[in-house]
C-alpha cells in the first residue's frame, strides 16, 4: 500500500470505517539507517488512528531491529509488522519483501531480532512462498511463532504471481492448521459477504483489506458492519463521494507540507472516488493533471453540478 495507506488516507478511513487495526505504508529500514527525510514522515503516527501499526522491510537483522526501535520507541508504533510479502522487483532485489521467503534462516533471524528490539508486538506478513514449487508460508510461520512473532498475516498469492489470478484461501485453511498465534487471511476481500467467507472457510481469527480500499473506505466500513454482525452502510452519494475525495487532498496537503507534491500523490486515486459515475471516464485526464486544490475543487463540483 505505498503511496496509499499514508497519514491522510488513514485518517478519512479510520472516521468513515474505523477498522480493528491499521497499519502505515511500509517503511525502509535501510533508507532509515540512512536518515531518508521522507520514509520517516512515514512512521508519523497520530493518536485518533490508533490502534496502528508500523510496517518495516529490510534484509539485515540489525538494522531492521534498529528501526523497530525507532518504530516503537520514538514513533509510538502499537506493534512493528515485517513486510515479508511483497514482490514488487525493485523491493526483492535488495533480498528484502518476498524474497525473504527464499532464505528461511535470514527470514527467521530477522524476526527474531525485531522481537528482542521491541517490547510491543511483533508481527508478520508472507505471501504462500517465493513460486508454486513451494507453500513456504506454514513452515516459515511455525518458526516465527516460536521466536516469538505474535501475529501472522497471509497474502494466499505467491510471490511470483503479484497480484495475477485468484487468491488461493486454502492456503490459509492450510496454515491454520499449522499456527496458534492470531492468523490474519489477505487476498481477494472486497464485500463483507467476501470477509464472512473466509472467516468461515478458512478459520482465520481476522481479515486484512488492501487494494478494495484505495479511494473507497466506505467498502472498508461495509466490510467492518458485516464482520460485526451491524447493519450494512448504503453506498455514498456521489456528491459525499467527492466531499470526502476534497477532504482526502487537503488532509494530504497538511500531511506533505507541499500542495504541489500533495496534488502529485493522488493523481492515480483520485479519479477512483468518482469512478463508475455517469460522465467520470471524460474528466479523470482534468482531474490527472491538476496541481492546486482550488483546480481540483472547481472539476469535481463542475461535474457535481452537471450530473445532478
Amino acid at each position: 500500500m505505498e503511496d496509499v495507506s499514508n497519514l491522510a488516507f488513514r485518517t478519512l478511513v479510520k472516521e468513515i470505517a474505523g477498522p480493528g487495526l491499521m497499519f502505515t505504508e511500509f517503511v525502509s529500514a535501510m533508507a532509515i539507517h540512512y536518515n531518508a527525510t521522507k520514509t520517516l514522515r512515514k512512521m508519523v503516527i497520530a493518536d485518533a488512528e490508533r490502534p496502528l501499526g508500523i510496517q518495516i522491510f529490510g534484509a539485515d537483522p540489525a538494522i531492521m531491529a534498529d528501526t523497530a526501535r525507532l518504530a516503537a520507541n520514538e514513533m509510538g508504533a502499537d506493534l512493528v509488522d515485517i513486510n515479508m510479502g511483497c514482490w514488487v522487483p525493485k523491493v526483492c532485489k535488495t533480498g528484502s519483501g518476498a524474497a525473504l521467503l527464499k532464505d528461511p534462516d535470514l527470514a527467521t533471524e530477522i524476526v527474531a531480532s525485531v522481537v528482542k528490539a521491541v517490547k510491543v508486538p511483533v508481527t508478520v506478513k508472507v505471501r504462500a512462498g517465493w513460486d508454486y514449487s513451494l507453500f513456504a508460508a506454514p513452515d516459515l510461520a511455525r518458526r516465527f511463532q516460536d521466536v516469538g512473532a505474535q501475529m501472522i498475516t497471509l497474502h494466499a498469492r505467491f510471490a511470483k504471481q503479484g497480484f495475477d489470478g485468484q487468491a488461493d484461501w486454502d492456503l490459509i485453511k492450510c496454515m491454520r492448521e499449522t499456527v496458534t498465534v492470531p492468523l490474519v487471511g489477505n487476498g481477494d476481500i472486497r464485500t463483507p459477504e467476501d470477509a464472512l467467507r473466509m472467516l468461515r472457510e478458512t478459520g482465520c481469527d481476522g481479515v486484512m483489506v488492501g487494494r478494495a480500499a484505495i479511494s473507497n473506505p466506505w467498502s472498508l466500513a461495509r466490510i467492518v458492519a458485516g464482520v460485526c454482525g451491524r447493519p450494512i452502510p448504503p453506498e455514498p452519494t456521489l456528491e459525499e463521494r467527492i466531499e470526502v475525495a476534497l477532504r482526502h487532498a487537503r488532509l494530504m496537503i497538511e500531511h506533505e507540507g507541499s500542495e504541489l507534491h500533495a496534488m502529485r500523490a493522488l493523481r492515480g486515486q483520485l479519479p477512483i472516488y468518482i469512478k463508475g459515475a455517469p460522465g467520470a471516464a471524460q474528466i479523470r485526464a482534468e482531474i490527472t493533471t491538476v496541481n492546486a486544490y482550488a483546480d481540483l475543487e472547481q472539476v469535481l463540483m463542475e461535474f457535481l453540478a452537471t450530473s445532478r
